[in-house]
Formats: structure tokens, sequence, C-alpha cells
């Protein structure tokens, strides 16, 4: 079993950056690709970004590209989001979630879940 912890989040302005991170407990953590997810007030919680066991592989969603960066540090059991140009539209509470079926888009395909971390972007 996977435990996640989220922190890193807060309230930034436009323009800014943020970088979250994802504590993870057990030892199979190296096992399981990490992704990102958000969810804004309202709305459906929808995929960020996704890091395969090894790091090797990511996928961004498209508006994320080019602004966001996954990574993962296996020796402390961390996945990291670094956000950057951080816009209103990006306010939302950010989780993490570990698939051992590897990088997915699809939140079924995660098996364990963080509490969220809330990320708000003032204009």
């Amino acid at each position: 079993q996977v435990q996640l912890v989220e922190s890193g989040g807060g309230l930034v302005q436009a323009g800014g950056s943020l970088r979250l991170s994802c504590a993870a407990s057990g030892r199979t953590f190296r096992s399981y690709a990490i992704g990102w997810f958000r969810q804004a007030p309202g709305k459906e919680r929808e995929f960020v970004a996704t890091i395969s066991w090894t790091g090797s592989i990511t996928y961004y969603a498209d508006s994320m590209k080019g602004r966001f960066t996954i990574s993962r540090d296996n020796s402390k059991n961390t996945v990291y989001l670094q956000m950057n140009s951080l816009k209103p539209e990006d306010t939302a509470v950010y989780y993490c979630a570990a698939n051992r079926g590897g990088t997915s888009y699809q939140r079924p395909a995660y098996d364990y879940w963080g509490q969220g971390t809330q990320v708000t972007v003032s204009s």
C-alpha cells in the first residue's frame, strides 16, 4: 500500500511559481507511476501530468506543457510538480496519485490518492 501527502500549495500572483511535493510512504513507491490531477470548484477532476516509476517518461495535459514540470526523487520517495507562469485558471486543489500499471491520464487507473493541496492564483 502507498500513502501520499501533498504539500507546497498556497496563494500566488499570476505569473508566479509554486513547487508542489508529493511524499509517499511504502517500500513499493518506486514501482508506481505518479500522476498529478487538479479539481477546480464545480469542475471535474482533470489530468495534469504523470511520470513513470523510473522518471524517464512524462506526459502533460496540453494546457500545462511548457509551464509545468514533473519530476521524482525515488531516494526521497517524493514527486514534484514545478509550476511556472501560473494563471488564475490554474486555481484548484491539486492531487497526486499512484498507479501500479504505469503512466496514464485516466483517473480510474490510479490506485491511491492523496488528500490534495490548494493552489490559488490571484489576478
